[in-house]
């Protein structure tokens, strides 16, 4: 554990020891959106939360204590400006997580029909050209293992594709050629949890999106890269005995995204019985979101859980997820 903790500390190092390289603009913010419901209706406060195959999009470590053979979630998040986040995510714990626990994960994004145009000599100064639908697509390999009782980690690698349609790129002043905007990335994801015996106290910590430079066309630029730092418990076990038939459960998380100022998330999840949860969360920092709203219910193996987000002047998001557990 001593040397996991030390391994994780020297990346943070590397990555924030120089604070100046922070960037103001990053590329492929698909990566940053979150398709999860029980994640949007608590404000996207998962670090230090166990969800099974959903953890992949949080933190990998979470999957590291799923006893359930299989963990299957499929997410839909109709975002703004009609844009469509799907998301599908599997974990396979053999041996109830004897070896570990592996997983997949797959984000699809589809921006919807648009208007192509190229730059023209006429009035406008442009003219239309075909419409296109641009598109963009992740998918990760993972794994989480609980090295103790009270500590797992666990890590991502995925590779991320965006396509932005095709435009027509002047060599010389009689000839064009035809280019198709298509990009590539390979990132790695990796993260920590430490669940202590205090009323369920957790923390901990995860890396999202570390990666090289993308070179797309002409220019470069770094992906969505994204620390967090987090802690959970349950607020019941300061009032009665700790009970599995109610919880409430609190969770912090503090951000450090390369391309935003530091954020704060916090969510508050109560369950009865394990059957129906209700959620609500705080997004602070943000330009057009602030609280969150959500629910869900388990019958049998099934999961169904809903969550809304007023967003500001583009009106609302709402998600959909149905989970698979057995």
């Amino acid at each position: 554990m001593r040397k996991c903790l030390i391994f994780s500390m020297s990346i943070l190092t590397t990555i924030y020891g120089n604070e100046n390289e922070k960037l103001a603009q990053t590329g492929y913010q698909f990566l940053s959106v979150t398709s999860d419901a029980r994640s949007g209706g608590m404000a996207d406060a998962m670090t230090t939360i166990h969800g099974r195959s959903v953890s992949l999009f949080f933190n990998p470590a979470g999957i590291a204590r799923q006893t359930e053979l299989v963990d299957i979630n499929f997410s839909s998040n109709n975002w703004i400006a009609g844009i469509k986040h799907n998301a599908f995510s599997l974990s396979f714990s053999p041996k109830t997580g004897q070896y570990g626990v592996f997983g997949l994960s797959l984000l699809n994004v589809d921006y919807g029909e648009m208007q192509g145009t190229m730059v023209w000599d006429n009035t406008q100064g442009f003219i239309d050209t075909e419409k296109f639908r641009p598109s963009a697509f992740a998918m990760g390999f993972g794994y989480g293992r609980a090295l103790s009782d009270n500590f797992s980690l666990g890590g991502q690698l995925k590779k991320a594709y965006q396509y932005l349609g095709e435009n027509v790129v002047p060599i010389t002043d009689s000839s064009k050629v035809l280019s198709n905007n298509v990009s590539s990335a390979i990132a790695f994801d990796f993260g920590t949890i430490y669940v202590t015996g205090w009323n369920d106290f957790t923390f901990g910590m995860s890396i999202r999106n570390f990666s090289e430079e993308v070179q797309y066309a002409y220019d470069g630029f770094q992906l969505p890269l994204t620390f967090r730092i987090g802690a959970s418990i349950d607020l019941l076990g300061f009032i009665t005995k700790p009970s599995k038939a109610q919880t409430l459960l609190l969770a912090i998380d503090a951000l450090h995204p390369r391309s935003f100022s530091q954020r704060i998330n916090a969510g508050l999840e109560y369950s009865f019985m394990n059957i129906v949860n209700a959620r609500i969360g705080y997004l602070h920092n943000y330009d057009e979101r602030a609280f969150t709203f959500g629910a869900g219910f388990k019958l049998g193996i099934f999961n169904v859980d809903y969550a809304y987000t007023p967003f500001g002047i583009f009106d609302e998001v709402s998600r959909l997820s149905i989970g698979i557990s057995k």
